[in-house]
């Protein structure tokens, strides 16, 4: 039942590692990717936040 693991030959070896490279790459560009997304979305919830606070005491003022 139990099955022995074997090692994979050195070519194969090299292609999984070489693919484990590209994959650690594209995360590593989309961790990039969301970290701009969410300091764009910061800014415009501050951006938003600053407007509706003017607003607010801009009609207080009146």
């Amino acid at each position: 039942m139990n099955e022995q693991s074997r090692i994979p030959d050195e070519q194969t070896r090299k292609r999984n590692i070489e693919l484990l490279r590209e994959s650690q790459r594209q995360l590593d560009l989309f961790g990039i990717k969301l970290d701009e997304l969410i300091a764009i979305t910061e800014a415009e919830i501050r951006r938003q936040k600053l407007e509706r606070l003017q607003e607010k005491y801009k009609r207080s003022a009146n």
